[in-house]
């Protein structure tokens, strides 16, 4: 656990808006340096004023996080600028959906390379520079934060491609959590799974790969971009307010972060399913009138 956050080390991806931008604001005023890491260079500079106008002391890299190159240069910059981060938040991620059968094999290529394998080079470049920092000094604490979502405990219909690159967080995080409880006690890890946020990731479209332009969104896919347009945009809690629970759960050492847990409920169905060998529950079993809507949508 981190319980002292003045002059520690933030690595930050996604920086640019949501989860990544309110964390970098809550680092800024904690006192920590900060890496901020996005892809879309406007979102990233803006965001690297703001802060370093704020005092803070910023490294900011665009970086393409599904790119193992770009991230292993990501992390000699930041060894060679600050030294091995305090605080990775793997949480760069895109939105996608449509009948599972309609995800074209490029988009299948990009969502799993931003939701997934950002996560996993992540782990992958950080974790043995904090390890080894860790083991140069007993005093020396970590952690880090991968950024998955409810969808990736519970199966939503129509957002297959996304499911799968978030159920995949959750098991690299998990495992991450076990693996370093083999080998140290200074570093820890946190899986953050929040509900409809209004973050920007309904937006994801504007960093689709240009390469996809000649592949049009589907009618499954169009379908799920405006109900998950307007879930996203009708949500009550704030990413201002999740980034604060990331920061609560690195300082208490604790691995499940919720920003609904209400939600958890539809999980708990989902293991039942699991423990009785049943079919999977209906998914809008206490709102049929959504369920109604979006098979009336898919079949018009």
């Amino acid at each position: 656990m981190i319980t002292d956050f003045k002059k520690k080390t933030a690595v930050l991806t996604g920086a640019g808006s949501g989860f990544g931008l309110e964390s970098a604001r809550i680092a800024a005023r904690l006192g920590m340096r900060l890496v901020l890491v996005d892809v879309q260079q406007d979102a990233l500079d803006a965001v690297s004023a703001e802060l370093q106008a704020a005092g803070a002391e910023v490294l900011a890299c665009r970086v393409d996080v599904s790119s193992a190159d770009a991230m292993d240069a990501l992390g000699q910059a930041v060894l060679a600028r600050f030294g091995a981060p305090h605080l990775v938040f793997n949480n760069a991620g895109v939105g996608a959906g449509g009948l599972i059968w309609e995800t074209c094999a490029a988009d299948w290529q990009w969502v799993l390379g931003v939701n997934l394998m950002g996560v996993a080079h992540g782990v992958r470049v950080f974790t043995p520079m904090m390890l080894a920092a860790a083991a140069q000094d007993p005093a020396w604490r970590g952690h880090i934060v991968n950024t998955a979502s409810m969808a990736g405990l519970i199966n939503p219909p129509n957002m297959g491609v996304y499911n799968v690159s978030k159920h995949a967080v959750v098991s690299l995080s998990e495992t991450l959590y076990q693996d370093l409880k083999l080998v140290t006690d200074q570093i820890g890890a946190s899986v953050l799974c929040p509900f409809f946020v209004p973050t920007g990731i309904d937006r994801s479209e504007r960093n689709r790969p240009a390469a996809l332009a000649d592949e049009p969104a589907t009618p499954s896919q169009r379908v799920q971009q405006a109900m998950t347009g307007k879930a996203v945009g009708s949500g009550r809690v704030s990413a201002a307010q999740v980034a604060q629970l990331v920061f609560d759960a690195t300082a208490a050492n604790r691995f499940y972060i919720y920003s609904h847990p209400n939600a958890i409920a539809s999980v708990q169905t989902r293991l039942e399913d699991l423990l009785q060998a049943r079919n999977p529950s209906d998914p809008f079993a206490g709102k049929p009138e959504i369920g109604a809507k979006l098979k009336a949508a898919l079949q018009s």
